[in-house]
C-alpha cells in the first residue's frame, strides 16, 4: 500500500508517527527495546502529546531476529497468528545478536548486520504508524542496496525479481498470468542473503522499491507489525532457515514421482475411460504412475458428496482394484464447498459446520456450485465430519486427493466458530483445510501420504505437492508458469507441479511436445486439461514418442530425484531452483534468469519456448555435460542451439554424480567427478558399498545390483560422460 506523494510528501489523507528520533534504549530479559518519537525530545515536557513508537527485538534461532513495532499495544491480539520460537540472545545496551545476526541502534539508525557486514537498516523517518482514511496502518522501510534484487512472496508470475513491483498477500482462484496468485508467502529474500518475513496472515502489502526507490516498504492494518529479518551465509540458507521455523516439506511417496494421467475437468469419461488411457500409454511405452479423477466423478451440481456417480462408475472399488493391479495409484479431486444441492448440505447445517454470517445464517454463494457453503475448519467437530466422509474413500484405496481451491475465502459478514479474524482467516484457510486432508492421509496411509492442492500461505509447504493452477496453452503461459515455479521455490515448497499443455484452450502439437518436456522434468509431472484430454496421441505419433522418450528419462533418473526429494525434506531447499537460488547472487547474470532452472544441484533444464526450438541459455562457471548428447561446454558461457522435439538443453554440472536406475540396476553418470566428490557415494545405494581410492583424474563408476551386495568397479577417464 502506498501511503506517499513522491518522496517528500506524504498523501493528502496520510499522517505519520514515525521512528525518527529515538528516545531511550532498553535492554532486558533477552529483549531489545527501543521508544521513539516523530519529534525531537529535547526537554522533558518535549514528551507531553507526543506518540510513542515501540520497537522490541528478540532472537529466534541463530540467524533469525524478530521485530514487533506498535503504537497503541492494547488491541486484541491477532487471531490466528503465525506462531514461532524464541531463544537466548546476546544483548547489550543498544544491541542484539542471534548468532551472526545483529541489530543495533547506531548514531539514531536501527542497522542489521552480519558478521559485521551491513545487510539493510530501518528509513527511520518513513517508518511508523500512518492514520488514512481508511484507518491505521504499520509501516516499516527498510534500505536497498545498489544492485540488490529481491525473489518470492510466494507463486508470482509476473517479472521474476519483486523489484519495482507492488505485491499484496491476497489468495485469490486467479490463474497464471496476472499480478495476483494462489499462494501467497508473506517473505522476501534478498541477493544480499537475508530475508524479510512478515508474521501475518493478513493482506501484507509490499512496495518492493516502487514506492520510494531505495526502501523495501510493507505494511499492515492496525497499530503492530512483526516481521523477521532472516540471514545466512547463502541464499539457500536463507530459504532453509525459514522453512525451519514454518515447516519443512513432507516426503512424498516414491511412486508420486511419475506421470501423472487425468481425465481432465469437463470432458466425457467413466469407469472405462482410465483402462483404455493405460492400454494406449503402455502401448506407446509411456510408462505411468498415477491417474487421476477429476470433479465430475461426482454427480454435477452437488459437489462434494463425497459419492462416486453410479451412472458412470457402479463398480469404483472393483475399478480401483484394479488400477492398483495393474501398478497404479489413484488420485481424486476434492474440494471445501458443499453445494446446496448435495445430501451433505443439510447434515452440515444440522450440526454447525459451515462458515456463517454474523446472525447465524450459514454464508452461501453460487460462484462454483449452486448455493455452496464453506467446511469451517475451525470447528474440530466440522473438520473431523469432513474427513470421515474421505475415510471410506482413503479405505477404499483412493491413493491422493487434489485439494482443489480455498482460496476466495469471504471476509465481509463472517462469523469463525472460533473467533478467527475474518481478514485473517482469508489466507490461513487453505492451510487448515490441506492440513485436515494431510493429516487424515498420514493416519492412514503412514508414509505414502499425499495431497494435490493449489492454495498456499504461511507453512503449506509441510503439505507436498503444489501445483501452479490454471494455466493456459500458449508458449506465454508456459514462460508464466515456470517464473511462477522459481518464485514459489524461495518459499521453501519443495515439490511442484503444473498442467502439461496448459489447462485452459487448446494446445498445438508443437506446444505440448515442447511443454512434455518441461513438465517432465519438474519434481512432479501431471497431464491434466479442462474441456479437452491431454493424453499424447491427441497430438501425433510424434507427441507419443516425445512423451516416451522424457517420461522413460524421467524414471531413469528417479534415484537422484529421490536424493533431491530428501534434501527437501531435511534442509527445506526445493527440487526446483532458481540459477541464482544455487549459485547465489555474485554472477550478474544469474540474478534474473528465469526462463531455465535447476532440477536439484546437479541437473541443469533450459526448456524450449518456441515452435522452431530456439533456446538461449547461460551455463555459469565450470564444465558442464549434456546428459541428452554428451556435447560438453565450460562456463560461464550463453549458448543458442536449435533444439528438436526430442531434445533440450539438460546439462550436468561439473563434479555432479547422478544416480540413475534402469533394468532394475542402479548406476552412477559422473561428470568430471573428483576424489572429493566421490566421498560419501555409499549413501546413494541400499546398504554399504566401499570405493577403491580415486584420483583427481579418473572417476569410479559403479553399478550395483540395486540389493547393496555386490558391485562392479570401474575406473574410467574424466574425458567425458560415464554411461553404464
Amino acid at each position: 500500500m502506498r501511503f506517499r506523494n513522491g518522496f517528500w510528501h506524504l498523501d493528502d489523507d496520510v499522517s505519520l508517527y514515525s521512528n525518527r528520533h529515538y528516545i531511550e534504549a532498553e535492554a532486558s530479559d533477552g529483549k531489545l527495546t527501543l521508544y521513539a518519537c516523530s519529534s525531537p525530545a529535547v526537554r522533558r515536557d518535549d514528551t507531553l502529546n507526543e506518540p510513542v513508537i515501540t520497537t522490541e527485538i528478540t532472537a529466534v534461532a541463530d540467524g533469525i531476529l524478530r521485530v514487533d513495532a506498535y503504537h497503541h499495544k492494547g488491541g486484541n491480539p491477532e487471531k490466528p497468528f503465525p506462531q514461532i520460537p524464541r531463544c537466548d540472545a546476546e544483548v547489550g545496551d543498544f544491541h542484539i545478536s542471534a548468532g551472526a545476526l545483529k541489530a543495533e541502534l547506531k548514531d539514531g539508525e536501527l542497522i542489521f548486520s552480519r558478521n559485521g557486514r551491513e545487510l539493510t537498516r530501518r528509513f527511520s523517518r518513513l517508518s511508523g504508524c500512518m492514520t488514512t482514511a481508511n484507518g491505521r496502518f504499520m509501516a516499516e522501510y527498510l534500505t536497498t542496496g545498489i544492485g540488490e534484487t529481491y525473489y518470492g512472496l510466494g507463486e508470482r508470475f509476473t517479472a521474476f525479481p519483486r523489484n519495482g513491483q507492488k505485491v499484496e498477500m491476497w489468495n485469490l482462484d486467479s490463474g497464471c498470468s496476472s499480478e495476483m496468485s494462489h499462494k501467497n508467502v508473506p517473505f522476501l529474500v534478498s541477493s544480499r542473503r537475508y530475508g524479510i518475513f512478515v508474521l501475518s496472515y493478513g493482506k501484507v502489502s509490499f512496495e518492493v522499491g516502487s514506492e520510494v526507490a531505495s526502501s523495501v516498504q510493507f505494511s499492515v492494518p492496525g497499530e503492530r507489525i512483526s516481521y523477521c529479518i532472516i540471514a545466512g551465509g547463502t541464499m539457500k540458507d536463507v530459504v532453509s532457515l525459514y522453512t525451519s521455523i514454518t515447516g519443512r516439506p513432507a516426503l512424498p511417496p516414491r511412486w508420486s514421482f511419475g506421470l501423472w494421467l487425468s481425465t481432465s475437468f469437463a470432458t466425457d469419461y467413466d469407469e472405462k475411460t482410465p483402462f483404455e488411457f493405460a492400454d494406449r500409454m503402455e502401448e506407446n511405452g509411456i510408462p505411468l504412475s498415477v491417474i487421476h479423477f477429476d470433479s465430475f466423478w461426482m454427480k454435477e451440481l452437488q459437489w462434494m458428496d463425497f459419492r462416486w456417480n453410479p451412472k458412470f462408475f457402479p463398480d469404483p472399488e472393483g475399478m480401483i482394484r484394479k488400477l492398483h493391479e495393474r501398478g497404479l495409484r489413484v488420485s481424486v479431486w476434492i474440494n471445501p464447498y458443499i453445494a446446496q444441492k448435495s445430501p451433505k448440505f443439510d447434515e452440515g447445517v444440522r450440526n454447525g459446520y459451515f462458515l456463517k454470517r454474523r446472525d447465524g445464517s450459514v454464508w452461501q454463494c453460487d460462484v462454483w456450485q449452486a448455493g455452496m457453503a464453506i467446511v469451517d475448519f475451525t470447528n474440530p467437530e466440522a473438520r473431523k465430519w469432513y474427513q470421515d466422509n474421505l475415510r471410506p474413500l482413503a479405505e477404499m484405496g483412493i491413493d491422493c486427493f487434489k485439494t482443489d481451491f480455498g482460496e476466495n475465502i469471504p471476509v465481509d459478514d463472517i462469523e469463525w466458530y472460533d473467533g478467527s479474524d475474518p481478514r485473517l482467516m482469508h489466507n490461513r484457510y487453505t492451510y487448515i483445510y490441506n492440513e485436515a486432508v494431510f493429516s487424515l492421509m498420514k493416519e492412514l496411509k503412514g508414509d505414502d501420504a499425499i495431497v494435490f492442492t493449489r492454495s498456499g500461505t504461511i507453512g503449506s509447504q509441510s503439505f507436498p505437492v503444489h501445483w501452479a493452477g490454471d494455466n493456459v496453452a500458449t508458449y506465454s503461459s508456459m514462460a508464466e508458469t515456470l517464473r511462477g515455479g522459481l518464485s514459489l521455490a524461495f518459499s521453501g515448497f519443495g515439490f511442484w507441479s503444473h498442467d502439461i499443455g496448459g489447462f485452459e484452450e487448446s494446445t498445438s502439437p508443437d506446444l505440448f511436445k515442447r511443454w512434455l518436456a518441461f513438465g517432465l522434468l519438474s519434481s512432479h509431472s501431471r497431464l491434466h486439461g479442462s474441456t479437452s484430454y491431454r493424453v499424447p496421441w491427441a497430438f501425433g505419433k510424434e507427441a507419443c514418442r516425445v512423451a516416451a522418450f522424457f517420461a522413460n528419462l524421467k524414471k531413469r533418473i528417479e534415484p537422484y530425484l529421490w536424493l533431491c526429494a530428501e534434501e527437501a525434506h531435511a534442509s527445506g531447499i526445493p527440487i526446483l531452483r532458481p540459477m541464482v537460488l544455487e549459485f547465489g547472487p555474485d554472477d550478474e547474470m544469474i540474478k534474473f534468469l528465469d526462463r531455465q532452472y535447476m532440477l536439484g544441484p546437479s541437473l541443469l533444464v533450459a526448456p524450449v519456448f518456441s515452435e522452431e526450438g530456439q533456446v538461449k541459455f547461460y551455463l555459469p562457471k565450470g564444465r558442464w555435460i549434456s546428459l541428452i548428447d554428451g556435447s560438453s561446454a565450460e562456463g560461464p558461457c550463453w549458448i543458442e542451439r536449435t533444439y528438436d522435439f526430442l531434445s533440450l538443453p539438460l546439462y550436468m554440472r561439473e563434479d555432479s554424480l547422478i544416480p540413475v536406475e534402469e533394468d532394475g540396476h542402479r548406476s552412477l553418470i559422473a561428470c568430471n567427478a573428483s576424489s572429493a566428490a566421490l566421498k560419501g557415494i555409499a549413501a546413494v545405494h541400499d546398504g554399504s558399498i566401499e570405493l577403491e581410492d580415486s584420483s583427481i583424474e579418473s572417476v569410479i563408476a559403479i553399478d550395483s545390483d540395486g540389493k547393496g551386495g555386490s558391485c562392479r568397479r570401474t575406473l574410467v577417464p574424466i574425458d567425458g560422460i560415464v554411461r553404464l
